[in-house]
């Protein structure tokens, strides 16, 4: 029986077996409270500042200037919230984008409920922010602009070290939520003039459960959650020292293989599309044809926009994990994504589409095999109407 394809990155990636021999010990023999003064909790704060240093590394940046979170939502919450809170502002402006992640997007509108005034920046039709559009919504009430450096849903990356340059002209803070973006593509503090970076570890083979917020020296937050004082008094609550150990490991990992990793995602991917060319000709290609993650793609059929769960639950039985909406989105399933209609589909255009996203252990024969499954999937759907031509650009 062949072994199972999981082309479903972007939800979460598998544990890599290194990452899973660094847990271990904590897991099992190792104990200890890192904020404990005995042996035993000198040994765990060692081992989370150790990984501190790790996921530090990732970015650039200093140790000192990276907490760790419980996921890379609460990271976003706290950068947002622990932001406005900390300037004590009663009228303030921040700004975001319309395709921004739940994470971002419900605490802007938290706050805009709160009497925050907020401004959604719009994209084009491959979901990219024109900086210019930033240059005429900034204004001097401005407090905080977000935008995140990748899309989660169609992959495509944002000019965010442009955008953050404008944010901090205007004397505003700069926050980029990094999740999907972290490990794939080379993202330095020393050159991006970001105060905020949002990090989760299950998007790079690492555990679930562990987020982490980079905050640059200087910027100061308010917290959001109160109690021991852990993380420097911003997120209080025993370290999950497993779990942030597992972070480092995958942290240090990606850095060690971000380009030749990339390298090879972005040619798996040329492959999956160079070979959708011949087999579906009508399919497309939704994002940025070139700006894009390595290993993401997000594919449209015309005419079986409504087939998409359909077509999901046949490639799952054939052996073969992609998704058909964002995995923090399937409540609303069959609802058209916002992230699609902000680029100019219609409602209908905007329910249907494919996602397919690769990682580290996707190879080859994996490309090969789903090529050869997906017409067949696809040719038990019903059609709609005439199919287009297939308008995709490799990346």
């Amino acid at each position: 029986m062949a072994s199972r394809i999981y082309f479903d990155h972007s939800a979460t990636t598998p544990l890599d077996p290194r990452v899973f021999s660094a847990m271990a010990p904590h897991l099992s023999s190792a104990a200890g409270n890192p904020s404990s003064p005995h042996h035993e909790g000198r040994q765990a704060r060692q081992a989370v500042e150790f990984a501190r240093g790790q996921v530090a590394e990732l970015l650039g940046a200093d140790p000192a200037e990276i907490l760790f979170t419980a996921s890379g939502t609460e990271a976003d919450n706290l950068a947002l919230l622990g932001a406005l809170r900390a300037r004590h502002l009663s009228e303030s402006h921040i700004i975001t984008t319309a395709i921004e992640h739940p994470a971002v997007l419900e605490t802007c509108r938290a706050l805009e409920r709160r009497g925050v005034s907020l401004t959604l920046l719009p994209v084009d039709g491959h979901a990219q922010v024109d900086p210019s559009a930033l240059c005429a919504a900034i204004r001097p009430e401005t407090r905080l602009v977000s935008v995140m450096a990748a899309n989660n849903l169609v992959g495509t990356l944002q000019p965010i070290a442009e955008l953050a340059a404008i944010t901090k002209a205007q004397g505003a803070l700069f926050h980029t939520d990094a999740v999907q973006a972290a490990g794939k593509i080379p993202l330095n503090v020393k050159y991006l003039p970001a105060d905020l970076i949002s990090l989760s570890a299950h998007k790079l083979h690492g555990p679930q459960g562990i987020g982490a917020l980079y905050v640059r020296g200087g910027v100061t937050l308010d917290p959001i959650l109160f109690g021991g004082g852990q993380e420097r008094g911003l997120r209080p609550a025993t370290e999950n020292v497993a779990a942030i150990v597992g972070f480092g490991m995958a942290a240090a990992l990606a850095a060690a293989e971000i380009h030749s990793e990339a390298a090879r995602l972005s040619a798996l991917r040329g492959r999956i599309l160079s070979g959708l060319r011949a087999r579906l000709p009508h399919a497309t290609l939704l994002g940025h044809p070139v700006e894009r993650l390595p290993g993401h793609l997000c594919l449209g059929f015309p005419g079986h926009e409504g087939d998409m769960p359909a077509l999901v639950i046949a490639l799952d039985e054939a052996g073969v994990a992609v998704s058909s909406s964002s995995a923090c989105s399937t409540a609303k399933a069959g609802a058209p994504a916002p992230v699609l209609q902000a680029m100019g589909l219609s409602a209908d255009r905007a329910r249907g589409f494919l996602r397919v996203t690769l990682g580290r252990f996707s190879t080859e024969r994996d490309a090969d095999r789903f090529l050869d499954l997906l017409p067949q999937a696809v040719s038990s759907l019903p059609s709609t109407r005439q199919a287009e031509t297939f308008s995709a650009t490799p990346g």
